[in-house]
């Protein structure tokens, strides 16, 4: 499905970029995605280092092992093919609880990690796993419980309300995420889409290590050494997360209620309403006590904490190495295809049809861009919402729109290419049809609401 996309993107570009005399801009779109695909990839390396060694002194813990069996149930569902005590099931919860908190930035090294744990069980090398089709459908339409982008661009603007879209946007992408499971869970069963019978490849799948017990911390990955098992919980444990727990409540209380405390307290936040300033303690707070949460529970239970993280940092390199050429070769498509106004062309078509049903024009570009690229889509919000103002109803849709649905097709360039997956299934069109359905559902529920 990839390869059509991408040839298509390409051809589409040239054919268009000749028609409309903008060949040059189409050189220069396939030379700064080259180079904007590098800029990300090299960004992403101390995140990945980062994150993946956090998730490390989790495992080690047996922290993720321990949220996997709470919510198992509903991961065994989703996930039917993958073994409930197999560390992939704790990093899928630990990406889509940070998608639902809007930490991007934790939610990419999460969910990198999370598909290199799905290819240790994929026995056909390069070809997408059902689990891996399904976890990038519930990724490019997570459901989101805090736009914070979205709100931060209202609040800036000058809106009276900005946090208005918070509900629009949850129901909005529990739409989304209902119709990109559904997809994904009915077109793996299509024809054209179903898996052939798997040959076995030496090399990729460890029959010892697939059918081995879990260890005392939850892990079969021979990579981790078992020369160091968490110590059981002691007595100490629970006093210790306590007061961790507090102090972060403390700041919590501190930053929504500034009077209480006989501090300082951020002038921007004076003409903010007690809700604003609880979404923007949240979103500061959550790092910060994730980063904290994880070391010190690790140490609780006797885990050598800075050897064990240095260990997981190791892997941060190689990730990103592996994402590189896929990045590169799907941003230069579509930057191709921006660059020769392909965007504006399918705008000019797709206006005349959708105006009878009520679909605004100025939200078709946003619609369109969305699927391709982070950036842009959020200049065209931006531009919305300071050319319509940020209480226009066309503005909140386009927030909601944003806050709702996914650029699809970097995320799978960068999920798949990290473990060298060329052959995405039916992963591509599960993600647009969620994407299709935030947009759809963001315009019928902001009318219905706002």
């Amino acid at each position: 499905m990839l390869n059509y996309i991408w040839l298509a993107l390409v051809l589409l570009a040239v054919a268009i970029g000749g028609w409309n005399n903008r060949l040059s801009d189409v050189t220069a779109g396939a030379f700064d995605g080259a180079k904007t695909a590098v800029t990300i990839a090299l960004g992403l390396i101390g995140i990945m280092a980062l994150w993946l060694g956090v998730m490390r002194l989790a495992e080690r813990a047996g922290l993720i092992q321990s949220i996997a069996r709470g919510l198992r149930p509903v991961m065994r569902r989703l996930f039917p093919d993958v073994p409930p005590e197999h560390p992939a099931m704790g990093s899928m919860l630990m990406n889509m609880a940070a998608n639902m908190l809007g930490l991007g930035n934790a939610a990419t090294p999460l969910g990198l990690r999370a598909m290199r744990d799905l290819e240790g069980l994929n026995p056909r090398p390069g070809v997408a796993s059902n689990a891996m089709c399904t976890f990038l459908a519930i990724n490019t339409a997570s459901v989101q419980l805090i736009p914070a982008t979205a709100i931060a661009l209202l609040a800036s603007a000058g809106s009276t309300h900005p946090t208005a879209i918070v509900g629009t946007a949850l129901l909005a992408t529990l739409c989304a995420a209902t119709v990109a499971i559904t997809a994904a869970k009915i077109l793996e069963k299509l024809p054209f889409f179903r898996l052939r019978e798997a040959i076995p490849v030496a090399g990729n799948v460890d029959p010892a290590r697939d059918a081995a017990p879990p260890t005392s911390a939850g892990t079969t990955d021979p990579g981790y050494s078992t020369s160091e098992e968490p110590r059981p919980v002691g007595w100490w444990t629970t006093p210790v997360l306590l007061a961790l727990g507090l102090f972060f409540a403390a700041l919590f209380v501190r930053m929504v209620f500034p009077n209480i405390f006989n501090l300082p307290a951020d002038p921007n936040s004076a003409t903010q309403s007690g809700f604003v300033r609880s979404v923007n303690a949240l979103s500061i707070l959550a790092i910060p006590f994730l980063l904290s949460f994880f070391p010190v529970y690790a140490a609780t239970r006797g885990i050598k904490v800075y050897e064990e993280f240095v260990e997981g940092a190791k892997e941060g390199f190689g990730v990103i190495l592996k994402i590189i050429p896929f990045l590169v070769t799907m941003l230069v498509a579509i930057s191709m295809f921006k660059g020769a106004g392909g965007i504006k062309l399918l705008t000019d078509l797709l206006t005349p049809v959708l105006t009878p049903l009520q679909f605004p024009p100025d939200l078709l570009p946003l619609a369109l861009m969305r699927p391709l690229s982070g950036s842009a889509s959020l200049a065209i919000l931006t531009d919305i919402i300071h050319r319509l103002g940020p209480d226009n109803i066309v503005s909140l849709m386009a927030a909601t729109i944003y806050g709702s649905t996914e650029t699809t097709f970097y995320v799978a360039a960068v999920y798949f290419g990290a473990v060298g997956v060329k052959q995405t299934r039916h992963a591509i069109p599960a993600g647009l049809l969620g994407d299709l359905a935030g947009v759809i559902a963001s315009v019928i529920i902001c009318r219905a609401v706002l």
